[in-house]
């Protein structure tokens, strides 16, 4: 993901449900989230690091606790070559079946997702699942350097686009995701009780539109097979 707080916001509830199954999730976050916040008093280099402890804490409550930066500047990012080889670095690093990103895609219905670093770290991200962290001809450095060999992850789960072809049941996981953006305290604590309103409404509405009975929970995205 692109910024500390963007996989809490569209994801925890899922991902507390993989690590109660026991599958283990690795975190990269591509920003340190220096652009974020509200207090003028904090540097940027002050928050970059306080949006890392923030990022920590939040993955701790849904079970995760490898989390990985690459530093790069909030607000920023485009989908270059340097990016893709970043990313396809961490999946030969870890391995992965299934990856969660961004969409690269704009979605007009609810443009706050859409922010430039999240699309471009999207469409980054896929270049790299595929071709490049599966060729070992792409970036020959990573395997000739780094003794990283070619992996093919499986599939791809794309969060905060147009198209949606899965849902999630987050209900259960539900307290855990507002621990989590709790943890976010730079970016949620103004929004105080309006925070817990706001994502049941979201996730109310997305299990509205995945047919299920009121009071589900779901979080949304379109899944690619990229086997």
């Amino acid at each position: 993901m692109a910024h500390p707080d963007d996989v809490d916001f569209g994801s925890a509830g899922t991902i507390a449900g993989w690590t109660d199954r026991g599958v283990e999730v690795v975190y990269l976050m591509v920003t340190d989230g220096d652009a974020g916040g509200f207090d003028d008093a904090v540097t940027r280099a002050e928050m970059a690091e306080l949006r890392r402890e923030e990022q920590r804490a939040a993955a701790k409550c849904v079970g995760v606790e490898d989390v990985r930066f690459l530093g790069r500047p909030d607000g920023l990012l485009e989908a270059t070559l340097d990016l893709r080889r970043d990313i396809a670095r961490v999946i030969r690093q870890v391995r992965p079946d299934r990856v969660l990103t961004s969409s690269p895609e704009r979605n007009y219905e609810r443009i706050y997702p859409s922010h430039p670093d999240h699309r471009a770290v999207g469409a980054a991200t896929l270049d790299a699942v595929y071709p490049d962290a599966r060729n070992p001809y792409a970036f020959p450095e990573l395997l000739a350097d780094e003794g990283l060999e070619a992996w093919t992850a499986r599939e791809v789960w794309l969060s905060g686009g147009p198209a949606v072809n899965h849902y999630t049941d987050v209900t259960d996981a539900f307290p855990r995701k507002l621990a989590a953006l709790k943890a976010h305290a730079s970016q949620t604590a103004h929004m105080g009780d309006g925070l817990e309103e706001m994502l049941r409404g979201w996730l109310a509405g997305n299990a509205l539109a995945a047919g299920w009975p009121e009071g589900r929970l779901a979080e949304s995205y379109q899944v690619v097979n990229t086997a």
